[in-house]
């Protein structure tokens, strides 16, 4: 199995900054696409960003020019800088990775157990 584990999450104040990692680990044979998602109360998750192994990345509308996503491919780790928070961007970031576990096996997704983000004041 693959196993995300997310951290970095919490409450900040508006206009304020977090860093949300994403570690990937166990049975890997190579890592795809990783990105982050979020869902907040009583709305469906929604995809925020998203990078290719080789870096090309993907945003959502709302959180161009404020958030940004990058990887580290040796530690199989993705990151996801969140600047100028809003309340609208409240919610649990969940980290997403399509993995192959090993040589011959098609591409799966895999999920994290997801972190909360509060912007409040």
């Amino acid at each position: 199995q693959v196993q995300l584990v997310e951290s970095g999450g919490g409450l900040v104040q508006p206009g304020g900054s977090l860093r949300l990692s994403c570690a990937a680990s166990g049975s890997i044979f190579s890592l795809n696409v990783m990105g982050w998602y979020r869902q907040a109360p009583g709305n469906q998750r929604e995809s925020v960003a998203a990078i290719t192994r080789g870096g090309f990345t993907n945003y959502a509308d709302s959180v161009k020019g404020r958030f940004t996503i990058s990887r580290d491919n040796a530690k199989n780790t993705v990151y996801l800088q969140m600047n100028m928070l809003k309340p609208e961007d409240t919610g649990v970031y969940f980290c997403n990775a399509n993995a192959v576990r090993f040589y011959g096996e098609g591409l799966s997704a895999y999920w994290g157990q997801g972190t909360q983000v509060t912007v409040s004041s």
